[in-house]
């Protein structure tokens, strides 16, 4: 038996038309019966890297006897001239994430994954002390057990006051070595008080978005830091809100294609 978690992520290739361009992880969420997927908003347009994909394919697993059975889905970014995903910012400003519905009738009947939903989220006031155990489910560098189209897990540990925004941002500091391919990766530690048998006992506690680094560091002498921004995973609750309810919070993504 695979373990759930493992189930969660989803491994993401990104295309013009036909022409591959970058991988990169992303994971499933599930709110009031519809299905998400959570990739990092640079995923899906970089103006600085002139990285403007027009679609996006992500592997299904299609038999949960058979985990080397799968399948490619593809998703087009744009209708209409207009981006389909939906983006997030805060007081401090943009926020590097980016939620796409998928649409349940058009996956593969046999469909084979797993999703985090809101409860899976830590409640308001629950402590996570500094120094906790963490795992971060991805691709990096692509990287993956290509017999069963699976994920690997790294270590990490929260490095920053869980709760308080650091420097004012909207996220918290793992300590963990990670690669290019890990945005958007989720960052989750084992619940508790999860029940026996439950299918996914796990808090998602954030979402990997990249490597923090010093601008005045040293690149002779002073190594990395080895510290990655996570931002709290309470943002999807914002992302997954019906339209109708978005606010200033939340911003439907308009960037025009091409």
């Amino acid at each position: 038996m695979v373990d759930s978690l493992l189930l969660t992520a989803a491994r993401i290739s990104t295309f013009e038309h036909q022409r591959g361009l970058t991988h990169a992880s992303g994971f499933f969420f599930e709110r009031d019966g519809r299905l998400y997927l959570v990739t990092s908003r640079h995923v899906l347009i970089d103006e600085p890297t002139q990285h403007h994909p027009n679609r996006i394919e992500i592997e299904i697993h299609t038999r949960e006897d058979d985990l080397g059975q799968s399948t490619g889905f593809s998703l087009l970014l744009y209708a209409q001239g207009r981006a389909v995903w939906r983006q997030g910012r805060d007081e401090a400003g943009e926020i590097d994430l980016a939620l796409i519905e998928l649409d349940r009738a058009a996956l593969p009947p046999s469909t084979v994954l797993q999703a985090f939903t809101p409860e899976h989220l830590m409640p308001a006031g629950d402590a996570v002390e500094v120094g906790s155990s963490v795992l971060i489910v991805s691709f990096p560098l692509g990287f993956h057990d290509t017999l069963h189209h699976l994920p690997v897990v790294r270590q990490a540990v929260v490095a920053s006051a869980f709760g308080m925004r650091f420097q004012g941002q909207g996220y918290f500091l793992t300590d963990a070595r990670t690669h290019r391919g890990t945005s958007d990766a989720p960052v989750v530690m084992r619940d508790p008080a999860a029940a026996e048998g439950q299918d996914l006992p796990w808090r998602l506690l954030g979402v990997h978005s990249a490597r923090l680094d010093m601008a005045g560091r040293d690149l002779v002498q002073d190594e990395t830091l080895g510290l990655n921004c996570a931002w709290y995973a309470d943002i999807l609750m914002v992302l997954s809100e019906p339209r109708q309810e978005h606010g200033a919070a939340l911003a439907a993504a308009s960037e025009p294609a091409g």
